[in-house]
């Protein structure tokens, strides 16, 4: 297994067929990115971009990769898509990602994200070849107790908001198929390796969402405008888009050579003295940016967010050999730098991150 985890282990998607699921998303488009650098075979399955000026729009004239805009929900075309493309590894990104937009559609949230893997991983159950598997999910799928305590793996899944608890009904829905249908212990039967991710709050360029934290920054910015700031005391686990997609990764990999161990869910967040309140984050931000100021829009009638989360990434750490290559200080550099760049060179801005990073 030494060679995993040698710097240019991630040579290994040249030439592999990798089917990607919400590749039009921010995480998405790094991925494929990231992906297509490597060599790799991508194929794309997502709904369209929510920003027709987001990092897809970007990424999409640069890469080649084949892209099938349409829904997870649609299980009859990703069965196709899938079966079609005869994967070596798929990574599941495709999902309703933000808190704040889950209260408004609390349904589709929980159809897009738990019913939405299980079409994915029904249609893995039907290809005959053998294929790895990556779902991702993320940090709030535990039952938070908003206490100073960094979760791991084994705690309790829960969920507050209706995207916190469709993603722990995901990691159900994950553990389920893995024991009904892809169980470690009967892999020469079935051929599947299937795994887990839970990222923290991930920050990088080209992300333009609604109610994200530093798209909210970033526009204010622009706009000469001080930065409503709603939660500044809440604390969370920040982390470059880049490190848990190396996590991922690197986990596709270990998870192909060997999935009876490497089966399972892992966290990806910073390092334990690395998390931090929102107002820090803020400020970092407008320190890189050069100018700005931010007010404390706080407001108890808001939809609840959780103050404290924190994640421990022992696991990760000891059982991938995965660890952080960026302080959440310099994640805040490399990702305000991204932004401050025109529009003509974010692309080859976007490959010269990665590069970086990979080199790290």
């Amino acid at each position: 297994m030494e060679s995993l985890v040698k710097e240019n282990h991630l040579l290994k998607y040249k030439g592999k067929k990798v089917f990607l699921t919400g590749h039009t998303g921010f995480k998405g488009a790094w991925l494929t990115t990231w992906l297509c650098q490597l060599g790799a075979i991508v194929k794309g399955y997502s709904l369209e971009p929510k920003d027709k000026n987001g990092l897809f729009s970007v990424i999409a004239k640069k890469n080649n990769f084949e892209s099938i805009i349409a829904d997870i929900r649609n299980k009859e075309q990703l069965e196709k898509e899938i079966l079609d493309f005869q994967p070596d590894y798929i990574f599941h990104l495709a999902a309703q990602a933000l808190v704040r937009e889950s209260y408004e559609i609390p349904s589709e949230t929980f159809e897009v994200n738990a019913i939405g893997t299980a079409n994915v991983l029904e249609a893995v159950n039907k290809l005959k070849i053998k294929c790895t598997v990556v779902v991702i999910t993320t940090d709030k799928v535990y039952e938070n107790k908003e206490i100073d305590y960094h979760y791991n793996e084994s705690d309790e899944l829960g969920g507050y908001d209706p995207y916190s608890a469709s993603k722990a009904a995901t990691e159900i829905v994950v553990s389920s198929f893995r024991h009904s249908f892809f169980n470690p212990k009967k892999y020469k039967e079935h051929k599947k390796g299937i795994a887990s991710a839970r990222a923290g709050n991930v920050i990088g360029g080209g992300d333009w969402s609604k109610d994200r934290l530093i798209p909210d920054i970033v526009r204010s910015l622009i706009a000469s405008e001080p930065v409503n700031v709603r939660n500044p005391l809440s604390v969370r686990p920040w982390q470059h888009v880049l490190e848990p997609l190396g996590g991922y990764l690197l986990l596709g990999l270990l998870l192909n050579e060997e999935p009876l161990k490497y089966a399972g869910a892992y966290n990806f967040g910073p390092l334990p003295y690395d998390h931090l309140p929102v107002k820090e984050l803020v400020n970092l931000s407008l320190e890189c940016w050069g100018s700005g100021s931010w007010v404390d829009t706080s407001d108890a009638s808001q939809p609840h967010e959780a103050g404290l989360l924190k994640l421990d990434i022992s696991k990760a750490k000891n059982v991938l050999n995965w660890s952080p290559k960026l302080s959440s200080k310099e994640a805040v550099q490399w990702t305000i730098d991204w932004y401050k760049k025109s529009t003509d060179v974010v692309f080859d801005f976007t490959v010269e991150q990665i590069k970086n990073y990979q080199s790290r």
